[in-house]
């Protein structure tokens, strides 16, 4: 199969990638730069731009382009960029798939979780109401922003992301240090839930989006949130470390102004289009999902 994949320098993409071309797939990657190898394709997301004539016999493409959005305060500016990177470069994708003679039989396209807004203890499945907030707004003009291609009759997956536990890259590449030293606790009340999902499995499940007939909203995130509570447990557990810190919530946000309210906010979000489709989990508890992360890192702990 022939496909193309936005964002394949990032943590998602590039296993994604590795994982493909490891089972005789052809990657398209899409590079904001002139090409410098066969395999890319310049794209410009803040012109709406693709060069189209590079997806030409794609029969899968994957857009998992966006700014990071942990990786700076939320600014004015910053959410602009959360925006503009999601929105206008969802939007470029799907014109240039819709533009093709011959469309690609899928659009894979990024979202989160963050749609649901805070959901606290209450379990959310892909049927729930948009919720409140920034990140909410943010997540219903992302997905919508693909209509193109669902007009031209392109299969469109939107795949809501929970937190990707890795060994390197995301929130567990921020987690694993300052718990190794022992610097690691619950944050807040600990009672918020994280709605998680190991690397393996996340790129395994957006490879099973790529062959079932699914589409619309889909978690990605695995059978049982925990709380950050037991997320905490569960480091100390795996890592054989100390968690007795804690950060208070008016230090988070004093810290990381509105990005606190990710941080502390609770979303319980299953994933449960994708477990009816037959999709089986490789790491489906948190400390599963931990100790596969540290085998990725050569089990340095």
């Amino acid at each position: 199969m022939r496909i193309a994949i936005t964002g394949s320098s990032g943590l998602i993409g590039t296993a994604l990638v590795r994982s493909l071309r490891a089972d005789g797939h052809e990657v398209v990657r899409l590079v904001r730069r002139a090409p410098g190898a066969e395999d890319e394709v310049r794209w410009d997301p803040r012109r709406q731009w693709v060069a189209a004539e590079g997806l030409v016999g794609c029969e899968a493409v994957v857009h998992l382009a966006g700014a990071g959005i942990g990786d700076h305060r939320w600014t004015d500016a910053y959410k602009k960029e959360l925006r503009d990177s999601r929105v206008l470069g969802t939007t470029a994708v799907a014109e240039a798939v819709a533009s093709l003679d011959t469309p690609p039989r899928v659009l894979v396209s990024g979202s989160a979780i963050g749609f649901y807004g805070d959901t606290g203890a209450r379990a959310v499945d892909e049927s729930a109401p948009p919720g409140d907030g920034f990140l909410a707004d943010l997540c219903q003009d992302w997905e919508e922003a693909a209509a193109p291609a669902q007009e031209a009759g392109v299969r469109t997956v939107f795949a809501r992301t929970g937190l990707v536990v890795a060994g390197e890259g995301g929130a567990w590449g921020r987690l694993f240090p300052l718990f190794r030293l022992g610097l690691g606790g619950r944050m807040g009340s600990g009672r918020q839930y994280w709605s998680f999902i190991a690397l393996e499995d996340h790129i395994a499940a957006l490879r099973h989006l790529l062959v079932t007939d699914l589409a619309g909203p889909v978690n990605l995130t695995a059978p049982e949130p925990v709380t950050n509570r037991e997320v905490t447990a569960a480091m100390g557990q795996v890592l054989g470390r100390p968690t007795l810190l804690s950060v208070p919530a008016p230090a988070l946000r004093l810290a990381l102004g509105e990005l606190s309210n990710d941080v502390l906010g609770s979303v319980r979000a299953v994933p449960r289009r994708l477990l009816d489709s037959g999709f089986s989990f490789a790491h489906p508890t948190i400390e599963q999902a931990l100790r596969a992360a540290l085998a990725e890192r050569g089990g340095r702990r």
